[in-house]
């Protein structure tokens, strides 16, 4: 039986199940993406980018199959392709669904980088374009006999033909969408916006890691006729450009920053990863290895050019891994590449090709991504509104209470400077609605009488709770009116109302403890109609679970390291 088996496995079997093989696992690379820049996001947006790797390839695949595919492999002419409408790919259906997620990667890379204020719809859009010409023609001058490969242009597996595709159209698209709310202060000084779980961005690296091997591996496309032993020259090379590169990055931050950087070695195991992909086959392990460390210093510098010297706002680092590592590496291929590298005394010729080939990519892309972002900067809106960025887009964009949801997640507070208030607040303004002063009544704890100190000050304490997501236009408000001084709790409960009913996959949420803000304040000089008159503003929605805002008095109020009482112990200044 078994020898019956054997004698009908043919090479053809065998390339068709490595080629279906690699296709399985470039596409589990959507699932590394989406943790990736999910982790290296905030939670409130969480729910939106996981909609969105899920959406590229799910409107990327049939674009692709429907336009696509012709443009990159329909013809021999020298700039593109032709037309194969709902192609079949010639019967060779494993190579056409191996190209697919080679291009629905490309079009993921672009959301980590205008990841937390663009809008959902705008999104699609842009993806789809990337899907149906941009990677596709590009594609074609690479692996589809185009003018690049006439010329002996070598990327095996797409450090250019992908993922500088993706690293520039996320350049592009960064650039034109601006910085989130908050990432530079009036100076234009970069602030930390941390992501919400580096355990969920880092599970997204391993994933692409492994995956990788699927990516690269499996490009030789064959298992036959010595391709067994190409395919594994290229699993060692792909490794050892990740490990060096991720080893380097740790060294590198651990000098550069006194500390070993979490998140900025992960991108280093991204960038060597992206660098190797280009000469993966046609280089040595020692110079993968060198290929790796140099990807992983490139990679630290990239970021911080970006964000401090550009002041690009890129959340997850996709500009500097895939844009400049993919660069990186297809140009370290002309140097290092077997017998026709310069390290091999090939010259300079195939060395040129390379940064030719790199530079026309370039171009293309980021004149035709351009002209894609004006187009739906100027019809559907390329960035949410500012209270819709503040609240996240998983509400604002898709309805979704918490990614979450049985959880009090983390509150994330964003910085602002005069103008950026002033937005917020403006943004934050009833309209159109019944009048805040009817809608949100006060509710008193407590009747006693407010206490003053020996000045005759009076001391009243302010609790309000309130929603998660309000608490930035909250804290904004308050500042702007002097209050600089609160108490934040993450609180669960409810109230006579029992809560807004929300909604999951069409059922009501039955959930007696809500997550809410609960913010207390104590006030002396700032008055205590001006604190609940701002906060009423700011907190009105008009639904329910706006929020309470509880007064009470206050007996005395005493500085513990000083023993400072009254006012004076209000006073943070040395």
């Amino acid at each position: 039986m078994y020898t019956t088996l054997l004698s009908t496995v043919t090479p053809e079997n065998v390339n068709t199940i490595w080629i279906l093989l690699g296709a399985a696992l470039v596409f589990f690379m959507q699932a590394g993406f989406a943790m990736v820049e999910t982790g290296f996001t905030r939670a409130k947006n969480a729910g939106n980018i996981i909609m969105k790797n899920l959406m590229d390839f799910a409107c990327g695949a049939p674009i692709f199959w429907l336009v696509g595919y012709g443009l990159m492999f329909a013809g021999t002419g020298k700039f593109i392709g032709g037309l194969d409408l709902f192609t079949n790919a010639g019967g060779d259906y494993a190579t056409l669904i191996f190209q697919t997620v080679f291009c629905a990667t490309a079009a993921t890379i672009v959301s980590g980088a205008m990841a937390e204020r663009t809008k959902f719809k705008s999104y699609l859009v842009y993806s789809i374009a990337i899907s149906a010409i941009i990677y596709p023609i590009s594609g074609h001058w690479i692996w589809g006999g185009g003018w690049l490969s006439q010329l002996g242009f070598h990327d095996f597996a797409g450090s250019t033909a992908v993922h500088m595709v993706g690293g520039v159209s996320a350049l592009i698209g960064a650039k034109i969408l601006g910085p989130r709310l908050g990432k530079y202060d009036k100076d234009g000084k970069p602030r930390a916006i941390p992501g919400h779980s580096l355990t969920l961005g880092a599970l997204g690296v391993f994933i692409l890691w492994f995956c990788w091997f699927g990516f690269n591996g499996c490009s030789t496309v064959s298992m036959v006729d010595g391709a067994d032993i190409l395919a594994s020259k290229v699993f060692v090379t792909t490794n050892l450009a990740a490990a060096c590169a991720t080893v380097t990055t740790m060294i590198f931050t651990w000098i550069r920053y006194k500390k070993p950087d979490v998140s900025m070695t992960l991108n280093g195991s991204l960038a060597g990863l992206v660098a190797i992909t280009a000469g993966c086959d046609v280089v040595e392990p020692w110079a993968a290895a060198v290929i790796g460390i140099i990807a992983g210093i490139v990679v630290v510098l990239a970021v911080e050019f970006f964000d401090k010297v550009l002041k690009i706002d890129d959340p997850v680092g996709a500009i500097a891994v895939h844009g400049c590592c993919g660069a990186l590496g297809t140009i370290l291929t002309g140097v290092f590449a077997n017998e026709i590298g310069i390290v091999y005394g090939g010259g300079f010729r195939f060395f040129g090709v390379q940064c030719l080939g790199v530079l026309s990519v370039i171009i293309w892309v980021a004149i035709t991504i351009t002209i894609v972002f004006l187009i739906i900067k100027k019809t559907l809106g390329l960035r949410v509104s500012v209270e819709e960025e503040v609240l996240g887009l998983d509400v604002t964009e898709h309805g979704l209470v918490s990614a979450y949801a049985d959880f009090s997640s983390t509150m994330e507070e964003i910085y602002v400077d005069e103008p950026l208030a002033a937005e917020i607040a403006s943004a934050s303004k009833v309209t159109g609605t019944t009048p805040v002063e009817e809608a949100v009544p006060v509710q008193l704890k407590s009747s006693a009488s407010v206490a003053s100190d020996a000045a005759g000050l009076k001391f009243t304490k302010i609790e309000i709770v309130c929603k998660q997501n309000r608490f930035d236009i909250l804290k904004t408000a308050m500042s702007s009116i002097g209050i600089t001084g609160m108490t934040v709790t993450n609180v669960l409960g409810y109230g006579i109302q029992q809560g807004k009913p929300e909604f999951y996959r069409g059922a009501q949420v039955e959930s007696n403890l809500l997550p809410k803000v609960q913010v207390e304040m104590v006030v002396c000089k700032v008055p205590v109609a001006t604190v609940i008159e701002t906060a009423k503003k700011v907190l009105y929605t008009g639904h329910i679970g706006d929020g309470k805002i509880f007064v009470s008095g206050i007996d005395n109020v005493i500085k513990v390291r000083t023993g400072e009482e009254g006012y004076d112990a209000l006073q943070d200044v040395e």
